[in-house]
Formats: structure tokens, C-alpha cells, sequence
């Protein structure tokens, strides 16, 4: 694989809403997200803002919130690339991948999918939460609305123009490594994209299927809330996945070993790229009734599979 340091327009749009007034950081106090609210005023101190903590019990019930279409997520050729923005690990994928169905309003492209992680086994990195508890890793595949033809402009004043996966990641217990083995060999480029802005193109077979395998996609959590970087734009319909998906220990730590936030190699490692918890305000976190649950029974049943995607022509980013 060959080291490239140009920034592709391509990813670039994907990856750099930036902020109104400003750049924004995780990793400094004078630009972490506990100033986002100034930095980027209009949409980061707003009402709506994500990730939040999910209390399971108070979830409730929708029968609305039915199977989702995967279109493509099992092509293994819809990776594009995959780029250290500084911020996130973020992969590219080509167009063609969609989902519908999940309650969600019509088809939505997915663009791109990217990373949070705290710091190894020390501290779980997670941005959403489950009753308190925070996965080492969460996966983010971003997605919108078709109708919006890839203007993100438009997307981003939607209050539903974005869908967002949530699908958290947790070490498999014992002395399993390398497992499994799509998350190896998404990994591997890792070493390619140590500093910031390095991306190179993703040249082995790999589907969006394999990074989720394990995952019931039937069971999620649904709320409406924002994205959780500048400028934190409230057009986010979130789906968090109940099931994690299962990677090895050592390739969780690969993340926040390798990786860089500057464009040397003395900068420091990309580490604790997540926000925090926000104020919930009263909106409402629904998933499938079960039989307990006072609410009608759901009729969901099963997920359906393939991907592909639309590279955006404007700016969207990480949710």
C-alpha cells in the first residue's frame, strides 16, 4: 500500500464541517467540547445535541421500528479509502450503498463510516452509553437522505436529512488476537494513515457485513438528535444498536497506538476522540416492544443485507 498525503476533495467534504468561529479539538481545553458551545453557538448548546446516556428500561416501545434494508453491505468492493483527518479514522465508501425501512422516511445513501475510542484497555472510548456503561469503541456509518441528492447544505437543515448507525465495540473476552478477520485487515491500513490527512485507497475485499458480523441489526435504539462534532447540527435520526460487535483486544489497541493528530510524528496519538454525554431535555428514546412492555408488540423480523454508497459533493461530517 502506498502512503498518500494529498487530501482528496472527496474525503475532505466528508470529513470537515467546521466550526463557526473557529477549529475544534478533543484533546486541549482551550478548544475541547466543553467549549464547542461557544466555538460553534448556533448548533452545539442547543437542545438536541447527541450522543446521550440510554437508560434501557425507559425506553419506549414502537412497533413502527421495524427491519432495515441493507443495499450493498455485502459488496466487498465499496471501500474506497480510508483517512486520518486528524480527528477520527474515516472510511470512504463508493456509491451505491443504502438503507431503508427502520421507521426512516425514505432510502438514505450511506457516505462514509469512522470511529470514536477512548485510550486501549484504560479508558472505553463509546460516545453513546447503556445505562451508564461506555463500549471501548463505537462505529458511526453516516447516511442521507437520497431525496437531498448529496447536498449536504440542505441535509444539515433537515431535521431528519441525516441517519446515523450507532454500533458499539467490545474487546472478545480471553486470549483471542487478530479477530476477526475483516477488522484485521481494516487495521492493517492503519500504519499507512499515521499522520494526519495520509489516507490510502483500500485495495482488499472487505464488506460492511464482515465489520458488523454478530451484529441482530433487529434491535437498536432510535432517538432524533444531532452530530456529536461541530457544528453539531440537530438533523440526526440515530439508530444504536443493541448488539456489539466482538474485535480482539489488540486490534482495539491498534487504534489508539498508531495513529496521530498532527501531520508529525511527534504530535500526539489520536486518543479519547469522543464527546460527552449530553442532557437528554425530555426527547424520547423508543425501541421494539417486547412482551413486557405495555406498548403494542413489534412486528420486526429479519435484516436483509448488501452495500455501496454516494461521495458527498459538501460538507457533512463525522456524527
Amino acid at each position: 500500500m502506498n502512503r498518500l498525503v494529498v487530501i482528496d476533495a472527496a474525503i475532505f467534504v466528508l470529513t470537515a464541517i467546521s466550526a463557526a468561529g473557529g477549529s475544534w479539538c478533543y484533546h486541549d481545553s482551550s478548544c475541547d467540547d466543553t467549549t464547542w458551545p461557544t466555538i460553534a453557538s448556533g448548533n452545539c448548546n442547543g437542545s438536541r445535541q447527541s450522543p446521550i446516556n440510554i437508560v434501557s428500561a425507559s425506553a419506549r416501545g414502537d412497533a413502527t421500528l421495524t427491519t432495515f434494508t441493507f443495499t450493498k453491505y455485502g459488496d466487498i468492493t465499496t471501500m474506497k479509502n480510508i483517512k486520518n483527518t486528524g480527528k477520527t479514522v474515516i472510511v470512504e465508501l463508493t456509491s451505491g450503498v443504502q438503507i431503508t425501512g427502520g421507521a426512516l422516511s425514505e432510502a438514505y445513501d450511506s457516505l462514509q463510516f469512522h470511529l470514536h475510542w477512548g485510550n486501549g484497555t484504560s479508558v472505553p472510548g463509546s460516545e453513546h452509553t447503556v445505562d451508564g456503561t461506555r463500549y471501548p469503541m463505537e462505529l458511526h456509518i453516516v447516511n442521507a437522505k437520497s431525496s437531498h441528492n448529496g447536498n449536504t447544505t440542505t441535509a444539515v437543515t433537515d431535521g431528519t436529512g441525516l441517519a446515523a448507525l450507532g454500533f458499539f465495540i467490545e474487546a472478545i473476552p480471553g486470549n483471542v488476537t487478530g479477530s476477526p478477520a475483516a477488522w484485521k485487515t481494516l487495521t492493517s491500513y492503519l500504519a499507512n494513515i499515521t499522520l494526519k490527512d495520509e489516507y490510502v485507497n483500500i485495495t482488499h475485499a472487505i464488506s460492511l457485513d464482515e465489520l458488523l458480523e454478530g451484529v441482530d441489526r433487529t434491535k437498536y435504539y432510535r432517538y432524533h438528535g444531532s452530530l456529536t462534532t461541530p457544528n453539531c447540527n440537530e438533523a440526526v435520526v440515530w439508530t444504536v444498536f443493541k448488539d456489539p460487535i466482538k474485535v480482539s483486544q489488540d486490534l482495539i489497541d491498534i487504534f489508539s497506538t498508531t495513529v496521530r493528530i498532527e501531520h508529525n510524528s511527534t504530535s500526539d496519538l489520536m486518543t479519547n476522540i469522543f464527546r460527552n454525554i449530553q442532557t437528554v431535555n425530555g426527547w424520547v428514546v423508543t425501541t421494539q416492544p417486547s412482551s413486557t412492555t405495555a406498548l403494542p408488540v413489534s412486528g420486526a423480523s429479519t435484516t436483509s443485507s448488501s452495500l455501496g454508497i454516494v461521495a458527498l459533493a459538501c460538507m457533512l461530517l463525522t456524527v
